[in-house]
């Protein structure tokens, strides 16, 4: 059922895109914004460890790119597929100008995380271990597993060969299956506080 849901949804945003392309139909393009609006926002933040504003931010700037540059959109993959390739080279730009919020924002994450629990334990170790992973194995699992995106579409918004996504999607996955082999739940009732 998903596989025709998206199908249907991707005829929607080519009718959409065809709209304004034809029309410089404004209207057509908001409907485009909110349909995508909420799952860029949530690539950013993933991307900016929870960083909303920056996140914020860096969307409004997709957003305008996209408005700029509809034109260039040639239907070789999905409009969101499309739109997230243009958001993730907006992350690109923003962290090589080292946006002072983006480390700020992991350690501040960290510092919120409530009292030690089994939830809070298992979210800290995995982000631990992310972190341990190469930029591109992050990069690749963020897209594949949290954005839930193919194989194929990773590397087309990461403009990178699918083989090498395969390859970092693999290496991350068993580096973390690795490191997080002996994490197991301890019994509430025995956990240290």
């Amino acid at each position: 059922m998903r596989v025709a849901d998206d199908a249907a949804e991707a005829r929607i945003d080519q009718a959409l895109v065809t709209r304004v392309l034809l029309g410089n139909d404004r209207r057509a393009f908001e409907q485009l914004l909110r349909r995508h609006h909420g799952t860029v926002r949530a690539q950013l933040r993933r991307l900016l460890h929870g960083d909303e504003s920056a996140a914020d931010d860096l969307a409004q700037e997709t957003f305008l790119l996209a408005w700029r540059k509809l034109e260039q959109f040639r239907g070789e993959a999905r409009f969101s597929t499309w739109l997230y390739r243009i958001a993730y080279s907006c992350f690109l730009q923003a962290y090589r100008k080292k946006l002072p919020s983006t480390d700020q924002a992991l350690d501040e994450e960290v510092e919120q995380l409530p009292a030690p629990a089994y939830e809070a334990d298992l979210r800290l170790d995995l982000q631990r271990a992310m972190q341990r992973l190469s930029t591109a194995e992050q990069t690749v699992l963020l897209h594949c597993v949290q954005l839930g995106l193919s194989h194929e579409e990773t590397a087309y918004v990461l403009a990178m060969p699918l083989g090498t996504v395969k390859s970092h999607a693999t290496r991350g996955k068993a580096k973390l299956k690795a490191w997080l082999a002996d994490w197991h739940e301890a019994p509430r009732e025995e956990k240290i506080v």
